[in-house]
């Protein structure tokens, strides 16, 4: 099956946070098997969402983009492969596509969908809720937890957190991430959310629904294609500066190949001149 092959369009269920909702918190799964914790109000709206292989996207417009990336890392469970060869390849990719004179990774989640792998890799399961990993505060703050004696000269230019995502096994048939278009979505739209794990108390940005929202996805994902979309952005002129993602369901599976999703991702922070 290739991708010209997948259904331009369907409807999905996505789960949104209600409107009336002001309590809502996350507690993240710690992985092994367990899952996250949301509390809150949440509604479920069927919404269309596009094949985006055949689009022109950029990060600053829409928040995401596909490139194409061969890798040289044979096993992604292995934190040395990932260390000696997958960050520099990242690195190397988001300099490549944004012109930025500096790159920092500090942060690799793996995900799987199946309880088995997450069980056996000790990793998380997919993420089921719409969601942006950061807001104008938690953004800038994540910074300083990083690189507390540079943050005030890094602050002084323009800085990007941007996500690379990628399939580590084969091609993502099952669960694949759905991203909102960011120019379909109002500030208005996005709820700051507190985000309470073990070891810090952050905030992500949750959704409430809106009908411009616009869903698109890229089906069949391989290890040689990585993910690139925009989870902040310092800079307020007009450009994306928070991407909304999920994965979803898939309709158009066929249940009786293996779907088991298997990915990695790779937080940056981005620095510009």
């Amino acid at each position: 099956m290739n991708p010209s092959s997948v259904t331009d369009s369907f409807e999905i269920p996505l789960r949104y946070l209600a409107v009336s909702e002001k309590s809502a918190l996350i507690r993240p799964s710690v992985g092994g098997g367990d899952s996250a914790s949301e509390e809150g109000d949440y509604v479920t709206k069927l919404v269309e969402i596009h094949d985006a292989r055949d689009r022109s996207t950029s990060l600053d417009q829409e928040g995401f983009m596909l490139c194409h990336q061969e890798t040289e890392v044979a096993d992604f469970y292995s934190d040395n492969e990932i260390k000696s060869i997958y960050e520099g390849e990242v690195k190397t990719l988001l300099m490549d596509i944004t012109g930025a004179r500096r790159v920092e990774i500090f942060d690799h989640t793996r995900r799987a969908s199946s309880i088995e792998t997450q069980r056996t890799q000790g990793i998380r399961e997919p993420a089921s809720t719409i969601h942006n990993d950061y807001d104008d505060e938690s953004g800038p703050r994540r910074l300083r937890d990083f690189f507390p004696d540079e943050a005030d000269k890094l602050t002084e230019n323009r800085f990007a957190i941007i996500n690379t995502w990628r399939s580590i096994k084969q091609p993502v048939r099952n669960f694949p991430l759905a991203l909102c278009d960011a120019s379909s979505v109002s500030k208005d739209d996005l709820v700051s959310v507190p985000r309470i794990s073990k070891d810090r108390v952050g905030a992500v940005q949750m959704a409430t629904f809106s009908p411009s929202h616009r869903w698109c996805y890229f089906p069949l994902m391989r290890m040689d294609e990585a993910l690139l979309f925009k989870v902040y952005d310092s800079v307020d002129d007009g450009r994306a500066r928070f991407t909304l993602h999920t994965s979803f369901d898939d309709p158009t599976v066929n249940n009786t190949m293996e779907t088991n999703r298997e990915s990695i991702e790779t937080r940056c922070f981005v620095f510009f001149d």
